[in-house]
């Protein structure tokens, strides 16, 4: 009983609109005193409650104000619109041609202890997880056999830099084969820094290879999330952060950090920013807890509610916000708001994979793991440490490309990532700008379908994309909004703090 009511509430808040007439499909959800109007097209109004019953009825004037503005945003039918190439640009990422990312996991091994870590890492000693040269050499084969002309080769782990010779040869070999390929190729390093030196450094910033790793705020903070075997965690991030940034000055792509937040953190919003702007950062991605790994035993401990997740991302927002409004300030950004700006704003793919529908498992990303094998995402590489083979869709060693990306565990990701097949998905306002994670709701309730009700990460996001439009409907938060969803399209560099 206790589900059929909360069905019931969402659906009297967050509703579609199906067409009738002169009325384009729609969905609609209560912002505070106003209705937010949604369509596939990415289209966004916000509404009194009068004018939402004045389109419901048919009774919205022709030629007048109202009637402009849904009008020019797809809200009624016309003969003369062009709806099917909106949605086509929209959804550009359906026709891409192959997985353009491709996670490569060297190791497992990892001088960490971070609570929450989803890697299941080993220890140092064991190099029986090391990825070896000969099977390197078959993973960039299989990453150059996808047809996708761009490819984004991303290293993670355990921790990367544990084996060394590895990342060097895939990163030469890569570069090699692209003579041949002529792809648009990026390397990235996701690290957390503790193994870098000189050397390293600048045959990665010779390669162009871009930088992430994970600061989850000031040092006390930081260190209690992520325990280092070798000392003070922040104090490396932080060291080796300035290093790239100083040898990186002007350049587009430097070096981005991560917070997962965790129940620590809920309390520390401003502390975490104010780190992230002391070391000249461009922004923070403020990222909620996963149940995979780790985090699945520690939950109890360091794990928090969909609410208290809310009140936590809206305390950050809000000063972020202040120092944008800061003339002196400069842009700042948080970039799970700005994934979803990027879409409403916009309408545009942003290149995030997990808000994607489908989402991206095995059709836009692949993960390979030490002993070259293939899962559809690197959470179904995680959980296969957690030793659940779900997800596995093959190897470098034996079958092919072709193999893989056919594999029914692809298929089931797509159908069930689809959020036309997600009954509460298909009536949500959200529906134009989020997507869901097989593997989350495969791992929280059984079922890669899910039961969105009940579903923490759906409610999270919830949290998240109900706030942003709440701050839309104020002009200068709206400009802020603007500012960060443009200026990667005006080229300009991000300036050192």
């Amino acid at each position: 009983m206790q589900r059929v009511e909360s069905t019931k509430k969402n659906l009297l808040n967050n509703s579609r609109l199906s067409a009738s007439g002169n009325l384009g499909a729609a969905y609609f959800r209560k912002i505070r005193s106003q209705y937010l109007l949604t369509n596939d097209l990415g289209h966004h109004c916000l509404l009194r409650p009068k004018e939402l019953q004045r389109y419901l009825s048919g009774q919205v004037e022709e030629g007048g104000l109202l009637h402009k503005r849904l009008k020019k945003s797809g809200f009624f039918n016309s003969a003369a619109d062009d709806s099917a190439g909106q949605w086509q640009k929209k959804h550009a990422y359906l026709w891409q041609r192959g997985p353009g990312l491709h996670i490569v996991v060297v190791t497992l091994r990892c001088n960490h202890k971070c609570l929450y870590c989803q890697a299941s890492p080993a220890n140092m000693r064991d190099r029986s997880t090391d990825m070896t040269l000969e099977t390197a050499a078959k993973v960039v084969e299989r990453i150059f056999a996808t047809p996708n002309p761009t490819i984004s080769i991303e290293f993670q782990g355990g921790e990367p830099l544990a084996n060394w010779p590895a990342v060097r040869f895939i990163i030469e070999r890569a570069l090699e084969l692209n003579h041949q390929f002529r792809k648009r190729l990026q390397i990235g390093l996701v690290s957390n820094l503790s193994l870098m030196d000189p050397e390293k450094l600048e045959f990665l910033l010779e390669k162009r290879v871009s930088f992430c790793t994970s600061l989850d705020g000031p040092e006390d903070l930081h260190n209690r999330n992520r325990v280092y075997t070798g000392g003070s965690s922040y104090s490396e991030a932080a060291r080796w952060w300035r290093v790239i940034m100083r040898k990186t000055a002007r350049r587009k792509y430097r070096i981005d950090g991560l917070t997962t937040v965790t129940r620590f953190s809920l309390s520390r919003a401003r502390d975490i920013v104010n780190t992230y702007k002391a070391l000249g950062a461009r922004g923070v991605y403020l990222r909620p807890l996963s149940p995979l790994g780790l985090a699945r035993n520690t939950w109890g401990a360091i794990g928090y509610s969909p609410n208290e997740f809310a009140e936590f991302y809206r305390s950050a927002l809000d000063y972020i916000l202040e120092l944008n409004l800061n003339k002196s300030g400069g842009i700042f950004v948080e970039q799970t708001a700005k994934m979803f700006l990027t879409k409403i704003l916009l309408r545009e793919d942003p290149n995030q994979l997990d808000v994607r529908s489908p989402c991206g498992a095995g059709i836009g990303q692949m993960a390979y793991n030490f002993d070259g094998a293939v899962f559809t995402c690197d959470e179904g590489r995680m959980l296969s440490r957690m030793g659940d083979d779900s997800f596995r869709i093959g190897s470098v060693a034996a079958g092919s490309y072709a193999e893989a990306v056919g594999h029914p565990a692809v298929k089931a990701m797509a159908v069930a990532s689809c959020l036309d097949n997600q009954p509460q998905c298909s009536l949500c306002a959200y529906k134009p700008y989020c997507g869901v994670c097989p593997i989350y709701n495969y791992v929280v309730q059984a079922d890669i379908f899910g039961n969105m009700p009940s579903n923490a990460r759906c409610r999270t996001y919830m949290g998240i994309l109900d706030y942003l439009f709440e701050k839309l409907q104020r002009k200068r938060c709206r400009q802020v909004f603007q500012r960060w969803v443009t200026q990667d399209k005006r080229g300009r560099p991000y300036k050192q703090g």
